[in-house]
């Protein structure tokens, strides 16, 4: 039974959930919140930036984001806050038009995802192939990796042997015990060492002043018309598929580190619910965290609601509670924790020298393919759709070969069999009409498709196609051993598809 689920009495009663009756899963998902929330804020405040808003809004949207999906998502220990793709996506139009038709695209971004999570895009998930999520995993480490360096750019002397202290701590503290989680140890020492030696080094206060209140709920400053609507419609459905996109990718890779299974649909709802209760309460948006996830889920080893939910409560107590001892935090510690997830996240297995002798060369393009969009954009939505793409077009390439014709003339020489093995589609069917005898074939011609499969309108096409050919000339054709799904797409297009229908 998974640590969140609530148990069965004999007596028949529902028992507490786990986290409830266990202290020690209670401890485990109390501090993975903490750290979480601590490795929020510099990330939120640098969407902001992105975004072109105040690091208030960045930092709310987080708060009511992780707070809001922990009670109506599908994936549980999921973290779900601000995000730089949603950021990036709605910054243009926070730019031409202001912060208040940037907050009515987040809502109405949100309904987008309610609408599309109650008509089944997530089923979609089916289509993405493996080699697709590989690159997606490998690329997501990159990005994270690459979004330390600025960090690392022009910076005091003394921020690199605390990123390298901070490392070795998150690597061998574990050795000694884990009751406690390596990234919180390495934060809580490191900001006590720069406080108590007074080193000069840029710290979470540096990135933006944090908020001293709560959020209050409120309506877009915008006026409610059809040029309103028809504005901030095209970013609101792109935030909309973007964020779904990077949520659900994340979902399954989180499946997959627990081995447990979670609800796609669900979690499409709450993440559109989740960014309607953002944008009444002024956020920004957002979608699922990655970054913040491996670190709850695999590096903190959080399995829970309960540690999702801290995580958004944790974050607005530290910056409206703690503010000025986590602006001393200094960024190096957060840094460090980053680049340990970086780390972790990459698939290694997959780049392994045998690995990549046994994989097939087309499973290796659309890995790399995939990785090197979504480096290039900064995207992971348009790395993995590009990455599917290319997916299909290696498989239909692949199973294009597949079909073959092979002829056998009866020994009286009046008929002609041609057996055709393998799947036909539009990648395999273009081939089949120049594979017969037309001129040369006797009278009558057998098409036995026993050993082959018709997938759509185009071998249908082309099956017609042969024996207009053969009519021409006089000859009959007769098709047989058809199975009955693709008998019945024979029988409902044969005939139908010719010009002039």
């Amino acid at each position: 039974m998974s640590s969140s689920a609530s148990a069965v009495s004999p007596a028949g009663r529902l028992r507490a959930p786990d986290w409830l009756r266990d202290p020690k899963v209670w401890r485990t998902e109390v501090l993975a919140g903490l750290v979480v929330a601590l490795a929020l804020i510099p990330e939120a405040i640098s969407f902001s930036i992105i975004a072109g808003v105040d690091p208030a809004i960045g930092l709310f949207a987080s708060f009511t984001m992780a707070v809001t999906i922990a009670v109506v998502g599908g994936r549980r220990a999921m973290i779900s806050a601000a995000t730089g793709a949603v950021a990036l996506v709605i910054a243009p139009l926070n730019r031409e038009h202001g912060l208040g038709y940037l907050v009515a695209a987040v809502i109405l971004a949100g309904v987008f995802q309610v609408v599309l999570g109650a008509l089944g895009v997530a089923r979609l998930m089916r289509f993405i192939p493996r080699s697709v999520m590989v690159g997606f995993v490998n690329s997501l480490a990159i990005l994270i990796f690459m979004a330390q360096i600025p960090e690392l750019t022009d910076v005091p002397w003394a921020v690199y042997p605390l990123v390298v202290g901070g490392l070795a701590l998150m690597v061998f503290f574990p050795k000694i015990t884990t009751v406690v989680p390596a990234p919180l140890v390495s934060i809580v020492i490191l900001t006590v060492i720069t406080v108590g030696a007074a080193i000069a080094v840029p710290t979470v206060g540096d990135k933006g002043e944090l908020p001293s209140s709560l959020p209050v709920p409120g309506l877009p400053d915008v006026p409610f018309t059809m040029d309103t609507l028809t504005t901030i419609a095209p970013y609101a459905f792109a935030m909309a598929l973007v964020g779904l996109m990077e949520s659900l990718m994340t979902a399954k890779l989180v499946d997959e580190i627990t081995d447990t299974h979670s609800s796609k649909t669900r979690e499409s709802v709450g993440q559109g619910i989740a960014n309607i209760v953002t944008g009444f309460f002024g956020g920004m948006g957002g979608c699922a965290m990655i970054g913040q996830t491996m670190i709850n889920v695999k590096v903190s080893g959080a399995r829970t609601r309960l540690s999702t939910f801290l995580a958004g409560a944790f974050l607005m107590v530290l910056c409206v509670v703690f503010g000025p001892v986590v602006s001393d935090i200094p960024m190096a510690a957060l840094v460090a924790v980053m680049v340990m997830v970086s780390f972790a996240t990459f698939d290694w297995h997959s780049v392994a020298p045998g690995t990549l002798r046994r994989m097939p060369a087309g499973e290796i393009a659309v890995m790399v393919i995939t990785v090197a969009c979504v480096v290039a954009t900064h995207n992971l939505a348009i790395g993995v759709v590009v990455g599917s793409l290319t997916a299909m077009v290696v498989f239909a390439k692949r199973v294009a070969h597949l079909a073959e014709v092979t002829a056998v003339l009866d020994p009286d020489g009046s008929t002609v069999v041609y057996r055709v093995t393998g799947e036909l589609f539009f990648a395999s069917s273009n081939d089949l009409v120049g594979q017969f005898g037309y001129a040369t074939d006797p009278g009558k011609v057998i098409i036995d498709l026993s050993a082959a499969h018709i997938w759509d309108a185009s071998s249908v096409a082309a099956l017609d196609a042969i024996e207009t050919k053969y009519a021409q000339r006089g000859k009959t054709v007769e098709i047989t051993g058809l199975n009955d799904p693709s008998a019945r797409l024979h029988d409902r297009l044969s005939g139908e598809l010719a010009a002039g229908h």
